[in-house]
């Protein structure tokens, strides 16, 4: 015998109780129609105990039935009930057992057929065809929900005569709320009441689900048990589609708890899930007969399609709202080249997709928000909690402080959160916020003891006897998110990885235009050194032999001099257009480049080239940068050599080097103390043939720092320069670690 404890009561196998309820009793026929179970209250309509019908024939039943004719009549009636729909449009039949209407009912079980006889009787005066059909106009015509629900428990409340009616909706989390009710005047108001999630388990709630009705017609009776032949390690019989099945002794008290005797419940049905119960309760013993329940079935089952029709209805204006903003997000990312400008810098933004306060999006290395959200910091780690725990792509939550305490901090902003995934190798993710909406709820009774607990080792479980209203302040919770807010997201998601897919699409195309114009550029470059090196070689050379002619005067000595002078700059200018147009072109192998090593190359290099100057190269630290080695050395040759030929007029020219690790990346300054660079001009100084106004004096063609510009950018690190007039330059360039590059 199951014994319901705090460990099991969810899993109390209420569909197979070994017994009926003894307002009527129950017989099961095999596939061979013998009799293989009996309730053992048959003896008290039969006059013949349960033993004696054990494993004989179903004939045997017409005598019991006052039915002689046709032979077999309770076999051929089976025959006759079954059809592709089951019984139920067979169901009930009439019958006389010992002088008195019957009904019976006949049901599947697994392999077996079931056959319950409950009486007819009925103290109902009202004519149940007219009710029903005038119930059925009136709740067809009206357009509002709550007007439908009351007019609903009126006539359900005509029909079945009992005290009490109520409509009880089930919530997201499985508690219930009453929301419509109608009462005898005596009987204290229910409406707007609480009932924990265990007040109906799981398992009864798929009872409802397969089961459209149910009636306890009286908590203080006995209930009959079921007596079989079969070996006692067979699976009991299962009585889910039975009428008469005995109800969980929890579920008894319970309802004398509240002073009920006999209930009568109506399951409202929505997309195949539980919407809700029409619950009924009477506070004497009540028996309705089956027409009665089917007619409050019928009226059950047209609220249910009403339900249905207004919440699709109110699903599809919701639908039609959000969509409106998705399609204005969808033209905007059409329209515009960044994605983050598209969602975030039109009059319809991001924020508009759903019902939200604040929103932030991590896109492309950026953080990018609207309206109130937590600070920069918390939603980092957020999005670090989401890698690790988030499922599916799209996650949303009315209470985030549960399931993320740090959340609490933010309650203000962030009580709810509709988090979706872009992208989870680039961390890139769009989170709404709501903020706490503060609420009192009223139960009936305290909710943290819907139980008592009981017994000598106290794990027995007994339902709670007290359901005065207990009103519990709800705190750390926002509006819930519905289906289309959840929908309207995918959508959006859909539309930026389309646009993503489209920006990679024109991408390609810039890549394969830059690939045409490097192919050109390889083409000028070569033009320039097979064309224009040839000739300026012999510029240079005939000018040196004509200096070597002692014959002439001073003046054509200059002249010649000007012009050996200015090819050799036109000659250095042309390498280092060459050398601008072959960065970053290198086959990119890249590796740890050893700084110490290149460094103190360079230092070497330059201090035999500058040895007529006193000038001070000083490397104060080391990093090991990630690169291709050779574009590495292109670029701390191009900046400590101008920080050297920029320093020779100090009367102590010198030159710092020195690394700082910032943990994801590696930069590097070089220090020196020359002329310095006008800060009007320090952005133009990196563009090609660009060279500060103040260094006429000093040769050059204004590539190199442009060359180095262009390997960074390559690298995806950085250059930039902090300097003053007459005090100095610093230039620092940045590297990625590996893991980053």
């Amino acid at each position: 015998m199951f014994v319901p404890t705090l460990e099991n009561c969810s899993r109390e196998p209420i569909h197979i109780p070994g017994q009926i309820q003894d307002h009527g009793f129950l017989i099961a026929l095999d596939g061979t129609f013998r009799i293989t179970y009996c309730s053992e209250n048959v003896v008290n309509f039969f006059g013949i105990t349960a033993t004696e019908l054990l494993n004989r024939p179903a004939g045997m039943l017409d005598s019991y039935l006052r039915r002689t004719e046709p032979p077999n009549f309770v076999i051929q009636l089976i025959k006759l009930a079954q059809s592709d729909q089951g019984f139920e449009p067979f169901n009930p039949y009439p019958l006389t057992i010992n002088g008195l209407p019957f009904n019976l009912i006949i049901s599947r079980s697994e392999q077996f057929y079931l056959l319950e006889f409950e009486p007819e009787f009925s103290d109902l005066k009202a004519d149940l065809q007219r009710v029903v059909g005038r119930s059925l106009s009136e709740m067809l015509s009206d357009i509002q929900p709550a007007s439908i629900l009351n007019k609903s428990v009126t006539k359900i409340k005509e029909i079945i005569g009992y005290d009490r009616v109520m409509i009880y909706k089930f919530h997201a989390d499985g508690h219930g709320e009453v929301v419509a009710e109608v009462k005898n005047d005596n009987l204290e108001p229910f409406l707007g009441l609480h009932y924990p999630a265990t007040d109906i388990p799981k398992q009864a709630r798929e009872l409802y689900k397969k089961n459209l009705t149910r009636l306890i017609a009286n908590v203080y009776t006995t209930p009959s048990p079921i007596s079989t032949m079969l070996q006692a390690d067979m699976a009991p019989l299962d009585l889910t589609n039975s009428a008469l099945r005995a109800v969980s002794p929890i579920h008894i008290q319970y309802l004398k708890n509240m002073g009920v005797a006999s209930s009568f419940s109506i399951s409202l049905v929505h997309e195949d899930e539980l919407w809700g119960l029409i619950a009924c309760h009477n506070y004497t013993p009540r028996f309705i007969n089956y027409k009665e329940r089917d007619a409050a079935k019928l009226i059950g089952q047209v609220l249910s399609s009403a339900l249905s029709f207004r919440i699709l209805e109110q699903d599809e204006q919701n639908a039609a709202r959000y969509k409106v903003s998705t399609d204005l997000l969808t033209r905007q990312l059409i329209r515009e080249n960044n994605i983050a400008n598209a969602l975030f810098n039109h009059e319809c933004t991001l924020l508009d997709a759903v019902d939200a306060t604040g929103v932030a999006m991590f896109f492309d290395n950026e953080l990018h928000t609207k309206g109130p959200v937590p600070d920069e910091a918390f939603l980092n780690k957020l999005v670090s909690w989401l890698d690790e725990n988030m499922e599916p792509d799209i996650y949303a939550t009315q209470k985030l402080s549960e399931i993320y305490s740090d959340a609490l901090e933010f309650k203000e902003v962030a009580s709810g959160m509709l988090a979706c995934r872009l992208s989870k190798e680039l961390r890139e993710y769009m989170i709404w916020f709501r903020p706490e909406v503060i609420s009192t709820v009223n139960w009936a009774g305290n909710p943290n003891k819907a139980v008592e607990v009981t017994g000598p080792d106290m794990s027995t479980i007994s339902p709670r006897k007290s359901f005065e209203v207990w009103s519990s302040e709800v705190h750390l919770t926002a509006v819930p998110w519905i289906h289309e807010e959840l929908q309207s997201v995918l959508k959006l998601k859909e539309e930026i990885r389309f646009a993503i897919s489209r920006k990679a699409t024109q991408l390609r195309v810039l890549n394969e235009k830059l690939k045409e114009a490097y192919d050109e550029l390889d083409a000028f470059s070569y033009t320039i050194s097979h064309d224009l090196k040839n000739p300026l070689s012999s510029i240079k050379s005939y000018s040196q032999i004509l200096l070597r002619n002692a014959d002439l005067d001073p003046k054509a000595q200059h002249m010649i001099s000007r012009i050996l002078s200015g090819a050799e700059k036109m000659q250095a200018m042309i390498q280092d257009v060459l050398t601008y147009s072959k960065a970053g072109q290198i086959k990119s192998e890249y590796k740890l480049v050893n700084m110490e090593n290149l460094l103190n190359e360079l230092k070497q290099e330059l201090l035999v080239s500058y040895n007529d100057t006193d000038v001070k190269i000083n490397i104060n630290g080391v990093q090991d940068v990630y690169g291709e080695e050779t574009m590495v050395m292109q670029v701390f040759s191009n900046l400590i050599g101008n920080a050297v030929k920029y320093s020779q007029q100090a009367s102590k020219p010198v030159v710092n080097i020195s690394a700082v690790d910032h943990g994801n990346e590696v930069e590097y300054a070089i220090q020196d103390n020359g002329i310095g660079i006008d800060p009007s001009e320090q952005e133009k100084i990196f563009e090609l043939f660009t060279r500060a106004s103040d260094v006429k004096d000093f040769e050059g063609t204004g590539v190199g720092l442009s060359i180095v510009k262009k390997i960074m950018n390559k690298h995806q690190g950085r250059v930039w320069v902090d300097s003053k007039i007459n005090m100095g330059s610093t230039f620092f360039v940045r590297f990625k670690k590996p893991e980053l590059a």
